[in-house]
């Protein structure tokens, strides 16, 4: 199981737990699972957030 998966899982499975029933908690279910996500997906590599700061990773040249 990768970090992604896991990070999902463990987001939606904190989102359940910490909030039981309605519309409030289906949104806290999926703003956790997406950030869940988000986390294994930059534990795993897969991620590259130096985007958002104007710097990125690729090595491609810049005209």
């Amino acid at each position: 199981m990768s970090n992604t998966v896991l990070g999902l899982l463990v987001g939606l499975t904190l989102g359940i737990v910490g909030a039981f029933g309605g519309l409030a908690a289906f949104l806290l279910v999926l703003v956790l699972g997406a950030a869940g996500f988000l986390a294994g997906r930059l534990l795993d590599g897969q991620l590259d957030l130096g985007g958002l700061a104007g710097r990125s990773r690729s090595t491609s040249a810049r005209p």
